[in-house]
């Protein structure tokens, strides 16, 4: 019996599609959008994370599996405690 796969965090989900996603459009996206990480950091997280799953809508496998489940779940969290303050 194998034990089930730990969940990818969001960025090793965006780091899967860079890598391992067969579509170059895709992984083009998902490299850039590790680069809008890096220059504006968990500001612009959320959005970087729902443009990658947008590129990714027919990627199929177990792979993409856990990472549609892993952007999902970013992005089903409730937003930061400061933007509903806003």
């Amino acid at each position: 019996m194998t034990s089930p796969e730990r969940p990818l965090g969001v960025i090793e989900a965006i780091l899967a599609v860079r890598d391992q996603c067969p579509r170059a459009a895709a992984r083009e996206h998902a490299a850039a959008a590790l680069e809008a990480v890096k220059a504006g950091g968990a500001d612009v997280l959320r959005e970087q994370a729902g443009l990658v799953l947008a590129t990714i809508a027919g990627w199929r496998g177990d792979r993409a599996l856990a990472v549609h489940r892993a952007l999902h779940a970013f992005l089903a969290q409730t937003t930061p405690t400061r933007d509903r303050e806003s």
